[in-house]
């Protein structure tokens, strides 16, 4: 297994975020006059989805969906005090950099705001490359947006390690030819990603580095 890029998910996987997301949904959804109820629990269930995917779980369709995530992304940073770093985040992406991997994000949230929150947490600097939802690049479970980082940092999909905490990161880098890690302390349970045979499956993110030990 050889391993030259190790690309993160970020709601779930680095930050703790559902109550940021699931608070400034609600405020963003009745600024455009939606007051459909949203089960909190059901809601943490789909984090990681594409909005109007779960939207349409939930029986509704935003008329005017890009008008909605200009408001949601304005009052999301509103809500960042509900919102930190997973334990051993920090330590553990700076180690992985100390032993001359390269780092990426893969997130269906907007490019900027991704960047944002990099930066929020100081973890920018740290990152080679980042994948927000662009305009005309597929989202995950597509290998689109996967392939399309690897190729901006000029390293191969088949020695890359998708990490993520949904099937959606699973199914990306599976699609995409990467090795694929679960982590079971985010919005999934361990059960529902076992059934996506992901390579590695970990409670926590200090257990990277020893899979990544056994990289040649």
């Amino acid at each position: 297994m050889k391993i030259d890029f190790v690309v993160f998910d970020l709601d779930g996987t680095l930050v703790s975020s559902h109550e940021t997301i699931y608070k400034a949904t609600l405020h963003a959804l009745k600024e455009v006059g939606i007051t459909n109820n949203i089960p909190h629990q059901q809601f943490l269930n789909m984090i990681g989805m594409h909005f109007e995917d779960i939207f349409r779980e939930f029986g509704f369709k935003v008329p005017d969906f890009e008008y909605f995530l200009r408001i949601y992304k304005s009052i999301y940073f509103d809500y960042m005090n509900e919102s930190e770093l997973y334990p051993e985040v920090s330590t553990s992406i700076y180690r992985l950099k100390q032993i001359g991997l390269k780092i990426g994000l893969l997130t269906t949230k907007g490019q900027d705001q991704a960047e944002l929150i990099l930066k929020h947490f100081n973890l920018f600097n740290n990152f080679d490359g980042v994948m927000g939802r662009r305009p005309g690049v597929a989202h995950k479970p597509s290998p689109e947006p996967l392939i399309k980082l690897c190729n901006e940092i000029n390293v191969d999909a088949g020695n890359t390690l998708m990490i993520g905490d949904s099937e959606l990161d699973i199914e990306c880098g599976k699609n995409a030819g990467a090795f694929t890690c679960a982590v079971t302390y985010g919005y999934r349970k361990k059960e529902i990603l076992q059934s996506y045979n992901p390579d590695f499956i970990i409670d926590s993110i200090d257990k990277v580095e020893s899979i990544l030990n056994n990289r040649k």
